[in-house]
């Protein structure tokens, strides 16, 4: 987006300073991120996108939901091969359809907000503030550095893990029915998977473990989804959710692999055939 007045049209820079680190306000917003998502690995900023650009929002991404990669595939809450030999009782045994869809960042024009506010500055040193970290960087990856999830009505993105540390999203359009965010908050962590817990929710008997979030456009969501589980339900109605994910690495240069680069969006170039495995932070099954 470029300089500050530009930020200001379109967040809440009020609410949100993002121009301004060194402010109390700055502070205040950071530090109650901070404490939220330790307490629960999740924490919802509302309205970070100004009431009045939230049409305009919910316009530029629905523009291009005909560019969704759509598949469906029977998948584990792992996303790993459903093939893997694994014990009786493993939660990784238990599989599901997903059916969900993804524009990859390609097929975002850059003068959108989404594709701008990804590359801002002032927004990703305000992420990494909130995380506290020193910084965070955009992917190398020009496909999924940043997408537009879609879920169609009759779909749902079924319980998983994610790949990365954290994750931040913007509802962009929200669906007429279900839809609803709904997570484990640090069911496991990087020393212990908590196989039986995780087995308990996904049969249905963990529903004491789950908790239901209401999300709204212009609402940013900051996450660690690599230790909480995590899915969205069904939708219901005649319109799709869409949100937008901001993938940044601790670390810059990260590019997906050729495989799971094929699997979201149908296809891969040669930076993702170039690539090494991406490297974990842990051992964890996935």
């Amino acid at each position: 987006m470029g300089a500050a007045t530009e930020l200001d049209r379109v967040i809440d820079t009020g609410r949100y300073p993002l121009a301004a680190p060194a402010s109390a306000r700055w502070d205040e917003v950071v530090s109650a991120t901070r404490a939220e998502l330790a307490r629960t690995g999740c924490c919802v900023l509302p309205d970070f996108v100004r009431p009045e650009w939230q049409e305009t929002l919910r316009a530029e991404c629905a523009s291009v939901e005909r560019d969704a990669h759509f598949d469906v595939e029977t998948v584990n809450a792992y996303n790993i091969d459903v093939n893997t030999p694994l014990p009786d009782g493993h939660p990784g045994r238990l599989t599901v359809e997903r059916g969900n869809a993804f524009v990859a960042r390609d097929r975002l024009p850059p003068h959108h907000i989404v594709p701008r506010l990804y590359s801002e500055p002032l927004f990703r040193h305000f992420v990494a503030s909130c995380f506290g970290l020193p910084e965070v960087h955009e992917l190398a990856d020009p496909l999924s550095g940043l997408v537009l999830n879609v879920v169609r009505p009759g779909m749902e993105h079924p319980w998983h893990f994610d790949t990365n540390e954290f994750t931040v999203s913007l509802l962009t359009q929200e669906a007429e029915g279900g839809g609803v965010f709904e997570y484990c908050p640090n069911i496991r962590s990087a020393a212990a998977e908590n196989f039986d817990d995780v087995r308990r929710v996904l049969t249905g008997e963990g529903a004491h473990l789950v908790r239901g979030l209401t999300l709204r456009p212009g609402d940013l969501q900051l996450f660690k989804g690599r230790y909480s589980l995590h899915r969205v339900s069904a939708v219901r109605g005649a319109t799709a959710r869409h949100t937008a994910i901001f993938a940044y690495s601790e670390r810059p240069g990260v590019v997906g692999s050729a495989a799971r680069t094929r699997q979201l969006f149908g296809r891969v170039l040669p930076e993702h055939l170039a690539a090494d495995r991406a490297v974990r932070v842990d051992a964890l099954l996935d």
